[in-house]
């Protein structure tokens, strides 16, 4: 192809018919051009060469230049693109390092390879264009519900159009056993775009709980207008879902205005997601209330929340207990995800027997750390107290509310849980120290004897290791795999410890080893606030 006899009006019109086509800046394809251009021109006169190509914007006519760069001496590499001062001199008046001589040359005549390679190269910075393009056009819109239409199926992905950009939406985000048709028309919810320099950068999802949650926005004015909020949402893809919402006007009820009238808001919903059915429940501040709503159709007897663990029990009689758990665990683990708490459900006989195996553990206890017999040691038991710590250091008047406790059985019965627990500690330590546990770590303020030794148990015996600890290790917690939640077990956790009291001790050891300022932990500490400070105002 010789490119220098063609019309040269004749690359604008391309570029401008091939931006038009893919909405993009005709520039761009222009600059491409050049770029092709260039390559075709090094190939011709020698790759060392540096050969720039600049197209007339208005004319069409495409200039070749030479482009040679002025160097120190001990710097000159390659003698095509660079020279000396001394060689300069020949070509311009004043040469300086850093200047640069620029000199026309002539065009090249465009062989097939050539002509192939510069297709190619037209073609990669069109597709980078129009992906940025993409990018820019849609980066604003995650979050949102889009249409489209089927363009073709990929190993179970589906390629939707969306009118100027291609997304995908993959098998895993199609609701059930969905299969789609070219041309069909599908609404998803834009779960992410992201810059990719090859594949799809639009990601498509009918199975993220936001879908519904911008389905029943769409459907509900109340919703869209603010009035009506949804806090939560559960999904088990196809089959059942539910959704926590809340009124902010009192006179309108957000159950009743997300069903509509005869159920037809809901239903506009249940037939974009295939039939899946759907619970609506009014949201609570109170978790556990909010959990009873939660576990509907199931009636709750009984809820015990754990806050600390994020664990909550919930009792239901013994007709509720298939109900309240559902097929195959779809109701409790729904109610689960959207509570964000970890459910255990029992019957009452089973929470019954459960408090009786309690019962009988702390009176065993009682009757053997403080040599009583069982009807005193049932007595404590009944009067709340659940460890001898609490018995120890009680004031006296507790003990005295107890039938047939005086003044002096309370003080007896204080020695001796005294003298145990005394007991226990020195032979915590002395355990400990046979494991080789360093003073350091003895010493260290807020560990008690049994701390320490459970801590050289789990290979911990000293300040430095104690310090190297995450607070998790110490007061466990709670990792999310899969969409359950997995429970860690923390070394100190039997003891009571928090995850924040854990943060102290831990902030606490490296301080006094030198590996944390003071100073700066305090400046962080005040950062921390005014940023949050900031973030509510």
């Amino acid at each position: 192809m010789a490119i220098t006899s063609a019309n040269q009006l004749e690359l604008l019109q391309t570029a401008e018919a091939v931006a038009r086509e893919k909405m993009i800046d005709p520039g761009l394809v222009v600059e491409a051009m050049e770029e092709s251009l260039a390559r075709a021109a090094k190939s011709r006169y020698g790759a060392e060469m540096d050969i720039r190509v600049s197209i007339d914007r208005k004319t069409g006519k495409a200039t070749f230049t030479r482009v040679r760069t002025v160097v120190e001496d001990e710097e000159l590499e390659n003698y095509q693109a660079e020279m000396t001062v001394e060689q300069a001199k020949q070509y311009m008046e004043a040469p300086e390092v850093g200047s640069v001589y620029v000199e026309e040359v002539p065009p090249v005549e465009m062989g097939r390879i050539a002509a192939q390679s510069a297709k190619q190269v037209i073609l990669q910075k069109v597709r980078e264009a129009e992906r940025d393009r993409q990018y820019e056009d849609f980066k604003d819109r995650a979050g949102t519900i889009i249409n489209g239409a089927v363009k073709r199926e990929e190993f179970g992905n589906v390629i939707v159009d969306l009118g100027g950009a291609e997304a995908v939406l993959r098998r895993n985000d199609k609701i059930g056993r969905e299969s789609y048709r070219p041309n069909d028309r599908v609404r998803a919810y834009i779960k992410e775009v992201r810059r990719e320099v090859r594949g799809h950068q639009i990601f498509l999802s009918r199975t993220a709980p936001e879908f519904m949650a911008e389905l029943f926005k769409m459907e509900v004015p109340e919703i869209y207008d603010g009035i009506i909020e949804v806090k939560a949402v559960a999904r088990d893809p196809g089959s059942r879902a539910k959704i926590a919402v809340i009124s902010y006007d009192g006179s309108i009820d957000p159950v009743g205005a997300c069903v509509g009238m005869r159920g037809s808001r809901v239903q506009a919903v249940v037939n974009e997601l295939q039939g899946e059915k759907i619970d609506i429940i009014p949201w609570n501040e109170d978790q556990p209330t909010f959990l009873v709503n939660a576990l509907q159709p199931a009636e709750v007897s009984k809820v015990v929340l754990d806050e600390e663990a994020g664990k909550i029990e919930v009792v239901v009689p013994e007709e509720q207990l298939s109900l309240a758990i559902g097929r195959r665990g779809q109701n409790v683990r729904l109610a689960s995800q959207l509570t964000n708490l970890d459910i255990d459900i029992m019957t009452e006989a089973e929470e019954s027997a459960r408090r009786q195996k309690e019962f009988e553990a702390r009176t065993g206890l009682f009757m053997e750390s403080l040599d009583l017999d069982e009807f005193f040691a049932q007595l404590l038991v009944s009067e709340g107290f659940t460890n001898l710590e609490e018995v120890a250091y009680v004031e006296l008047d507790e003990l005295l509310v107890i039938d047939g406790v005086d003044e002096g059985t309370a003080q007896e019965l204080q020695t001796r849980a005294r003298e145990h627990l005394e007991a226990q500690a020195k032979a915590a330590l002395d355990a400990a120290r046979e494991l080789g546990v360093e003073d350091s770590l003895i010493e260290f303020e807020g560990l008690t004897p049994q701390m320490v030794e459970a801590l050289a148990k789990d290979d911990v015996k000293t300040l430095e290791d104690f310090a190297t600890c995450a607070d998790w290790e110490l007061a466990g917690g709670w990792t999310t795999v899969d969409g359950e939640r997995i429970k860690d077990d923390g070394v100190l956790e039997p003891f009571g410890i928090t995850l924040e009291e854990a943060q102290d001790l831990v902030m606490t050891a490296r301080i006094m080893l030198g590996w944390v300022d003071p100073a700066e932990l305090e400046q962080a500490e005040e950062d921390g606030v005014a940023a949050d400070e900031e973030a509510e105002a």
